[in-house]
């Protein structure tokens, strides 16, 4: 028998070190299994270091070039890549996702898919974790725990619906679930992003204008005032401050700027600002009943979609948390799922939260009492998806007039500024005038 070194998470997900005999890799990792942890790493002790390649393991183990491995004189060196260790786009994982529950579907083995779709895969990120999915899986270990080690790419979500959906014998629909689900999130978040897109544009458009004018239009009519040899009107002079102080100190106004925005993202960072500005999202007129719908959907839909997976609704509540994306939110189901673990209803915790409107808590107690509580949840987020579409719509068209008029104001404010000394000169040369007519 030979002997081999493992490395393993227990339960707890701490990191075990140590060796085993066995006659192959696969009893080996069999009996790591059996001991209750998680193994990452399997390979024969001997081979390991007197062979510069790595031997095939349960775990974290991959191609070099997944992972961008060197393997050095002494031992081995990991080396991360930025580019190849990053995030992948929601939307290119929705589009795995997709490809492999219809493959699944299709009857070809769970395996044989991951290899097929790593064949194709262009986005470089995701070619490696599907070829560290397929590897894992024939050193033994199941498609859940695959994903649970990459974590920057299969969220809680996706992983706890996967382990339902594999103990349950139903992976095809569990994945088929997942896609719908994360198509419909990026739908209601395309759909947000393309709304705010007008008045950011508008914006940007405002502030550049303004800088335009007071760098290089006001000073003109400075030195046009200079010697006209009277007392300016205290709006001109103060539109002609800022703009001295924004011409003058152009590194100094950007330096303020630049530290007022720090300030406000180290602010939400900490527990305080993040609830302050969570709330304040919430509540904000015009944005806030979108955040809000947009905030109820996405706690319907991922509630709905991990207890009709199989996942348990504990489980599923503290997932839903973790996702919720506002802490508000998070704060209420947190709330929620104390409540549960007593004893109570969803019903009367969701009652209690304060953040949940009562259409929502009537149908939420209709669907535990009938039996059918994931159907009405996802019913929920149906309906406030198309909600939040009606939201959004109202709040393109009351943004609109409203970014006009700013952008209006803005403007006109400058060109007021910079006309009122003439309008005053023209003023006191008529009176001038008049007066000299009426002596004669």
């Amino acid at each position: 028998m030979a002997k081999y070194s493992y490395v393993a998470l227990d339960a707890r997900g701490n990191e075990t070190k140590g060796s085993i005999e066995a006659a192959s890799q696969n009893e080996a990792i069999g009996r790591v299994k059996d001991m209750q942890l998680f193994p990452t790493k399997v390979a024969e002790a001997g081979a390991e270091k007197s062979s510069g390649k790595k031997d095939k393991a349960t775990g974290k183990t991959a191609k070099p070039k997944a992972k961008g491995k060197k393997k050095g004189g002494a031992g081995n060196i990991e080396i991360k890549i930025p580019f190849l260790s990053g995030r992948v786009k929601p939307k290119v994982l929705t589009t795995f996702t997709r490809q492999l529950a219809t493959l699944v579907d299709a009857g070809l083995p769970l395996l044989r898919g991951l290899r097929v779709l790593e064949k194709q895969e262009r986005n470089v990120t995701l070619k490696n974790i599907i070829g560290d999915l397929a590897v894992s899986i024939e050193g033994g270990s199941t498609f859940s725990e695959a994903l649970a080690q990459h974590p920057k790419v299969f969220n809680r979500l996706f992983v706890n619906m996967v382990k339902a959906g594999e103990l349950g014998g139903v992976l095809e629909v569990v994945l088929k679930r997942l896609a719908e689900f994360s198509e419909k999130a990026q739908k209601i978040k395309g759909k947000v992003k393309a709304a705010m897109f007008y008045p950011v544009a508008v914006l940007i458009v405002a502030v550049g204008i303004m800088i335009l004018l007071m760098c290089f239009v006001v000073p003109k009519f400075k030195d046009v005032f200079a010697g006209m040899g009277f007392t300016l009107p205290w709006f001109t002079r103060f539109v002609m401050g800022i703009s001295d102080m924004i011409k003058n100190n152009i590194l100094g106004t950007m330096g303020i700027v630049a530290l007022f925005v720090i300030a406000f993202l180290l602010f939400i960072k900490t527990k305080f600002g993040l609830h302050l500005w969570d709330k304040f999202k919430l509540k904000m007129p015009v944005l806030g009943p979108v955040v809000s719908k947009v905030s109820i959907s996405r706690f319907a839909r991922t509630l709905g979609t991990l207890v009709s997976s199989g996942v348990p609704i504990l489980q599923a509540l503290i997932i839903v948390r973790e996702t919720a994306g506002n802490v508000i939110v998070a704060n209420a189901v947190n709330k929620i799922h104390e409540s549960v673990k007593e004893g109570e209803t969803i019903t009367a915790s969701l009652e209690g939260s304060g953040v949940f409107p009562p259409m929502v808590v009537s149908m939420v107690d209709v669907g535990e009492q009938t039996g059918a509580l994931p159907e009405m949840l996802l019913r929920i987020a149906d309906d406030y998806d198309e909600q939040v579409d009606n939201a959004v719509s109202a709040m393109t068209s009351l943004l609109e007039p409203i970014m006009i008029v700013f952008l209006a104001v803005i403007v006109g404010s400058i060109v007021i500024a910079m006309f009122l000394p003439l309008i005053q000169m023209i003023t006191n040369m008529s009176g001038d005038g008049d007066g000299g007519g009426s002596k004669e």
